[in-house]
């Protein structure tokens, strides 16, 4: 008899449901998130079991390890793109845990990316560094705006994160409290650089960049830490079909719903990877301000749009590019991406 499992996980325990090759519920469960309780409460249908589908929470790494480490065929669930009964009036967890595994037995499951487990420290902690730096971001937009606000002055980003030298205090050091705010900003500035140089350099020793994604450095506005961020998060470029996929799991694609050219809502602008959105976010700011056919692209878009627009569809004509580089394997064209 084959069997079908789904398990819904939470922050502290997991729904199991099983199902029969007909559809029939023989087994389910609440259970703790406790890797030895599991196994042992699994351990029964074992022989039996044809696959486990987990869903794709936040927290699924070490359940789906723990069900691979054990033999078991494991498929991982796409939440964004898991259909529902539109006219279902109660759901809970055992009616999810058994409608994953009813999606698996029907051969209907939409299927998540089971990222490598031996790659996913060092993506987490390229992660961190875009954490850090998004922080220290907020940080200089906070003290420039202080600046800005009580001297009329504004100090460019670069002077402000320079560790040789402090040119912040100097300028608030008529004021005691203005003085404090600014001393407080810059040593925490100071702080994030040296942890974020910090991650940079045990990342850059620990991973050299694969091909095909060493062409990306060739790229407009990626250098080493980008090119390693993108191929972390990208993984296996196959898995993505065609370009409009890659881009859409990039967030880089519009989200409006049209009928009859009319608008009639947005979708989910947060499907996708966000390391990815932010990755080449990153790359088209660069790009705008040192490439000289993106910053025509970019300025032509503005003309004819506003500045957050113009500025997506740089980060759009990037994330195109480079899955293509990546996918065929040839080096960046400008000719090609801003014809």
């Amino acid at each position: 008899m084959r069997l079908y499992m789904g398990i819904d996980p939470h922050s502290s325990n997991s729904y199991v449901g099983i199902i029969d090759e007909d559809g029939k519920r023989i087994w389910k469960k609440k259970l703790r998130n406790e890797p030895d309780l599991i196994s042992a409460s699994l351990r029964p249908f074992r022989e039996d079991i044809a696959g486990i589908v987990v869903e794709s929470t936040y927290n699924w790494y070490w359940l789906v390890d723990l069900l691979i480490e054990e033999g078991h065929r494991e498929h991982l669930a796409n939440p964004s793109r898991v259909q529902q009964y539109s006219g279902l009036k109660h759901s809970d967890d055992e009616h999810d845990a058994f409608w994953l595994a009813e999606m698996l037995r029907l051969n209907i499951l939409p299927e998540g990316y089971i990222y490598p487990k031996a790659h996913r420290p060092l993506r987490d902690l390229l992660r961190k560094r875009g954490h850090l730096v998004r922080l220290r971001t907020s940080l200089i937009r906070s003290l420039q705006n202080i600046l800005a606000r009580n001297l009329g002055t504004k100090m460019n980003s670069n002077h402000i994160k320079a560790l040789t030298k402090d040119h912040v205090t100097p300028l608030l050091a008529g004021n005691d409290d203005l003085s404090l705010a600014g001393k407080v900003s810059k040593d925490a500035i100071d702080s994030l650089s040296r942890q974020i140089r910090a991650i940079e350099v045990v990342v850059e020793k620990k991973i050299d960049i694969r091909k095909p994604y060493d062409l990306l450095m060739g790229m407009p506005g990626v250098g080493r830490v980008l090119a390693l961020t993108i191929m972390m998060e990208t993984g296996p470029i196959d898995r993505f079909p065609a370009v409009g996929n890659y881009v859409s799991y990039c967030r880089k694609v519009p989200s409006a719903r049209f009928s009859n050219d009319k608008k009639k809502g947005i979708g989910n602008r947060k499907n996708g990877n966000k390391h990815l959105a932010w990755a080449y976010s990153e790359a088209a700011e660069l790009a705008r301000r040192f490439d000289s056919k993106a910053r025509t692209y970019y300025d032509r878009k503005r003309r004819r749009t506003n500045e957050p627009i113009a500025y997506n569809a740089l980060a759009h004509k990037l994330a195109r590019a480079a899955y293509y580089i990546m996918k065929d394997c040839i080096p960046y064209m400008p000719g090609k991406a801003f014809p």
